[in-house]
């Protein structure tokens, strides 16, 4: 008994003198890093759901007189659903009220392709300087 006692013993100092075996470099590197969800970029993939809730939000900040909270929401609508012409109406709009005559044209020009029959085509297209 007291044998198999010392080999216990004996057993137990090898097993904690022991290393943990070693994490080989590439199995390191192969682990992807933690990522904090708030940095991450958003992914856009058609939703028109979304692209219509963007456009209600920038409609509300839009009558509230803030320009850019209103112009990232319609951009943000037209990255949900690049063919929804309103949100392009609504850029040029917000643009113009901030006086970006650019940003203006741009999306007044982008709204006029979508929506080429609309009521506010023509008068766009003498805006922009298109026939």
């Amino acid at each position: 008994m007291v044998g198999l006692l010392a080999t216990g013993v004996v057993w137990a100092q090898e097993a904690k003198q022991k290393k943990p075996p070693a994490v080989k470099q590439e199995q390191q590197e192969e682990a992807p890093p933690e990522e904090d969800e708030s940095v991450k970029p958003k992914v856009f993939s058609f939703n028109p759901l979304e692209a219509e809730h963007d456009i209600r939000i920038g409609n509300y900040y839009f009558k509230r007189k803030n320009y850019p909270a209103a112009l990232s929401r319609y951009e943000e609508a037209t990255k949900w659903n690049p063919n929804l012409a309103e949100a392009y109406l609504r850029m040029g709009e917000t643009a113009e009220k901030m006086k970006d005559k650019k940003t203006a044209k741009q999306a007044y020009q982008k709204y006029i392709e979508l929506a080429p029959d609309s009521k506010d085509a023509e008068r766009l297209k003498k805006k922009t300087g298109g026939s």
